[in-house]
């Protein structure tokens, strides 16, 4: 027998009781609402159309377009490649072929403009981003790095086994657009070499100059050792990279020294490579200091920009990181 106190509950709140409990089971999917809407694509930057178009983003009410190629005009290309993923009208804007232009005629400056422009519209059917794109190019926004190490054994008294010592040391190469590069072999780290990988660094950093060349993917670079017995390094590299366009790998093809004449060179800002044109692998213009070809240490090079030196796996030590795979 039903009780005669049983609290009766009106119907319209019961079923807002319902509906209240049940919204603690349902997930809330408010993108199901666009379902169903058609955005329309936002006018890329100099379109042709005649009819009047809001751009519904205050980012580009505020900032005119003219403003805003002005910005992306002062932007690296690899940064323009990223501002080109935050919506569709700057993917659009960045389509136009004056920034890549300035890019490209930037980073092959060595070849001249009408070489530049005749490569252009032979290889690449006359598109400035294809080529940055496809034509292989040294990097000149960082370093470019190659980590070798070595087993050396050690000496130890009063010990029946003697220890072993796993050394460390790198390659630094930093390229420039005009044909020059800065060389150093060294055991610092990442993070300390590249505050003296410059033309100002001193005499006691270590770092020298050299020039090089780029046909293709292959670079031919030589640098000069001065000294009582000078000692030129002639290094062939071949560029390639992990995706399009990224250019982080360096292959260590062959690495010579090569004993010099005083008389041939004048100084350590002489274009050391033109004097070594035409040498063979095992030629040396000074007895003193034989040819050698070396087969150790070409661990390939990799590339890291500036604004990752800090934070770079190559900072660790060897008790953390003994071996380094390049990729």
């Amino acid at each position: 027998m039903a009780s005669d106190y049983a609290l009766k509950i009106p119907p319209e709140l019961e079923a807002a009781s319902r509906l209240r409990t049940v919204q603690y089971f349902v997930t809330q999917r408010p993108w199901l609402d666009l379902y169903g809407v058609h955005v329309r694509p936002v006018a890329p930057f100099g379109s042709a159309s005649s009819k009047p178009f809001v751009d519904p983003a205050l980012i580009h009410r505020s900032l005119p377009d003219e403003l805003l190629s002005e910005v992306f005009a002062r932007m690296t290309p690899y940064t323009l490649g990223r501002a080109a993923c935050v919506c569709r009208k700057w993917r659009y804007t960045l389509r136009n072929p004056v920034f890549w232009r300035s890019a490209c005629l930037k980073a092959w400056q060595s070849s001249g403009v009408v070489e530049n422009y005749k490569i252009l519209q032979s290889k690449y059917e006359s598109s400035w981003r294809k080529m940055w794109l496809l034509r292989p190019r040294v990097r000149t926004d960082g370093l470019y790095v190659s980590r070798n190490t070595y087993i050396r054994a050690g000496v130890a008294e009063w010990k029946v086994t003697n220890p072993v010592h796993l050394v460390c040391y790198f390659r630094y190469i930093r390229f420039f657009p005009s044909g020059r590069f800065l060389y150093k072999n060294s055991s610092q780290k990442v993070k300390d070499v590249v505050k003296c990988m410059n033309f100002r660094a001193s005499r006691a950093d270590c770092v020298f100059s050299g020039h090089y060349t780029l046909s293709d993917d292959k670079i031919e670079a030589a640098v000069l050792y001065p000294g009582m017995r000078p000692t030129v390094l002639r290094i062939r590299l071949r560029l390639r990279g992990t995706t399009a366009g990224a250019n982080n790998r360096m292959d260590l093809l062959s690495l010579v020294t090569s004993g010099v004449n005083a008389n041939e060179v004048n100084g350590p800002d002489e274009d050391i490579l033109g004097v070594v044109e035409g040498w063979e692998e095992d030629e040396s213009h000074n007895p003193d200091v034989p040819a050698v070809s070396h087969k150790r240490g070409l661990k390939p090079f990799v590339f890291i920009p500036f604004e990752e030196v800090e934070t770079s796996d190559l900072n660790l030590p060897v008790e953390k990181m003994d071996y380094y795979v390049p990729g």
